[in-house]
C-alpha cells in the first residue's frame, strides 16, 4: 500500500542564510526582520506590527515556491529596501496618488535588481521603457508614462490626486480600487500593510530601524563588504542614521505599549487588522510604569525639567511609580505619581550611579515597563525582568555602554 505525500509548504526562513550568503548587510538586516507565511497576500510585503512596532514581512509561500534562487534573492532584497528607504514608515508626500507613488517607489528600488520574477515595474521595460534606471521615486513620480483613463473614467496618470490601490491584494474601497482596473499597472509586491499604524508605532519604528542599519553596516564592513548595494543606495541607507525622532513621542508611544504589555493572545477573538495573520488580543488589567532618576551631579537640571513637564503630559493617560537613585534605592524616597497629578522635578539624593539598584527595585517589584532617565555613566546593569528603555542627551548618548535595548536623546 502506497501513501501519498502533500508537498511541504515553502517556508522562505529555512533558505533566507542560503539566499543572501553573498550580501551581507542585506543578511544582517533579513535577521532583524521577522519573516512569517501568510496566504492574505498574493505575493510579499513589508511592514510594521501595530502592536510591537517592529518590521515584519508577511510572503505567500505558494509564490515563492514556484521562483528561482535567483528571483527569491532580488524579492528579499526588494522588500528590504523598502524598508530602509522609509517607504514603509515615512508619510507619502501629499497631495499625490498613492498608486502612483507604490510604483515610483518600486522603479527607485528594482533599478538595482536584475533577477526579479515577472510583474516588477522596472525602468527600460514596459510600460516604463522610456525611463532609466538609477533615479529616486520623486524622479520616477514627476516622470511616470500617462496610463490614460481607467474604465470608470477616474484620471489614472500622473495629474490625479486621488488615492490609488495598494498594490496587489488591496481590498480596501479607501485604496482606489477604482483605479486598479484601468490602465496603471500593479506592483509586484503588496504595499497595503504600509498605512496601517499610527505615526507614534511608525516614529518608533523609525529608532529601531536605526539600529538595525547601524549594526547591519558594522556588520557588512567586517565582512566581505556591502554585497550588490550600489554606492549612492550605501549614501541614502546611512543618511537614516542622521534622522531626528521626537523623543516625546517615542516616551508617549512607550508609555502605551507598556499599558498594553499585559494583554494576551486570544485565538478566539479575530484580529481586525490583520485577520488570521496576527492573533487577537484582550486585556486584563492596567500595567505598572517605573521611572528611575538617576541623582548624580551630572545629570543636569535642564535634562530633568524637560523630562518632568513632559511626564506631567503622559500623567493624563498613566500612573508612574518614580525611584530616585544614585548608587542605591533609598525606598523611602520612592513615591507614587498618580494618574492626572501633576508634579515638579526635584533632586533628593546625590552621589555616584549604579544601574543594578533600580533594576533590582524594578524586578523585585513586578513592572511592565521601566524608563531610566540618566547621563548613562556606569556600567552596564543587570537584566531587566520587563521592557526597559533610557533616556539621555546626545552628549551621553554616544559613549553608552553596549546594549539592544532603546536608548533615546532628549534634545
Amino acid at each position: 500500500m502506497t501513501t501519498e505525500t502533500q508537498p511541504r509548504e515553502f517556508d522562505l526562513n529555512m533558505h533566507t542564510a542560503r539566499l543572501l550568503m553573498d550580501e551581507p548587510f542585506f543578511a544582517a538586516v533579513s535577521r532583524r526582520i521577522d519573516k512569517r507565511a501568510s496566504y492574505a497576500i498574493p505575493t510579499a510585503g513589508v511592514l510594521v506590527n501595530p502592536d510591537s512596532a517592529q518590521f515584519e514581512m508577511l510572503y505567500n509561500p505558494d509564490f515563492f515556491a514556484k521562483m528561482t534562487d535567483d528571483e527569491r534573492r532580488d524579492v528579499l532584497k526588494h522588500e528590504f529596501y523598502h524598508v530602509v528607504f522609509l517607504h514603509v514608515t515615512d508619510r507619502m508626500p501629499e497631495g499625490v496618488n498613492r498608486k502612483l507613488w507604490n510604483i515610483a517607489a518600486d522603479l527607485a528600488i528594482n533599478s538595482h535588481l536584475y533577477n526579479l520574477p515577472e510583474g516588477g515595474c522596472i525602468p527600460g521595460t514596459k510600460p516604463f521603457e522610456n525611463l532609466p534606471r538609477g533615479k529616486s521615486a520623486e524622479w520616477y513620480l514627476a516622470n511616470m508614462p500617462d496610463f490614460g483613463k481607467g474604465e470608470n473614467g477616474g484620471q489614472s496618470g500622473n495629474n490625479s490626486n486621488g488615492e490609488g490601490g495598494s498594490g496587489q491584494g488591496s481590498e480596501n474601497p479607501a485604496d482606489g480600487d477604482s483605479e486598479a482596473s484601468g490602465g496603471v499597472p500593479d506592483t509586484l509586491d503588496d504595499h497595503s500593510g504600509w498605512g496601517n499604524c499610527s505615526q507614534d508605532v511608525k516614529d518608533m519604528a523609525k529608532e529601531r530601524l536605526k539600529e538595525i542599519i547601524r549594526k547591519s553596516a558594522e556588520e557588512a564592513s567586517k565582512t566581505s563588504g556591502w554585497g550588490t548595494v550600489p554606492q549612492n543606495c550605501r549614501e541614502k541607507i546611512m543618511k537614516v542614521l542622521k534622522t531626528k525622532i521626537d523623543w516625546k513621542k517615542v516616551l508617549r508611544y512607550f508609555v502605551k505599549t507598556s499599558q498594553r504589555a499585559d494583554k494576551m493572545s486570544s485565538m478566539k477573538r479575530i484580529n481586525r487588522r490583520y485577520p488570521y495573520v496576527h492573533a487577537g488580543r484582550k486585556t486584563n488589567r492596567v500595567a505598572k510604569i517605573a521611572i528611575s532618576v538617576d541623582q548624580s551631579g551630572s545629570v543636569d537640571n535642564e535634562m530633568l525639567a524637560k523630562f518632568f513637564a513632559e511626564l506631567n503630559k503622559l500623567a493624563d493617560i498613566a500612573e508612574f511609580t518614580v525611584i530616585p537613585f544614585d548608587t542605591r534605592v533609598d525606598e523611602s524616597l520612592v513615591y507614587t505619581w498618580k494618574k492626572g497629578e501633576s508634579r515638579q522635578w526635584e533632586r533628593v539624593m546625590c552621589g555616584g550611579t549604579c544601574f543594578d539598584a533600580p533594576t533590582k527595585y524594578v524586578n523585585e517589584h513586578k513592572f511592565d515597563g521601566h524608563i531610566v532617565l540618566t547621563d548613562m555613566c556606569a556600567p552596564k546593569p543587570k537584566a531587566s525582568k520587563c521592557q526597559r528603555m533610557w533616556m539621555t542627551t546626545e552628549q551621553w548618548a554616544r559613549s553608552h555602554f553596549a546594549t539592544k535595548e532603546k536608548v533615546i536623546v532628549i534634545d
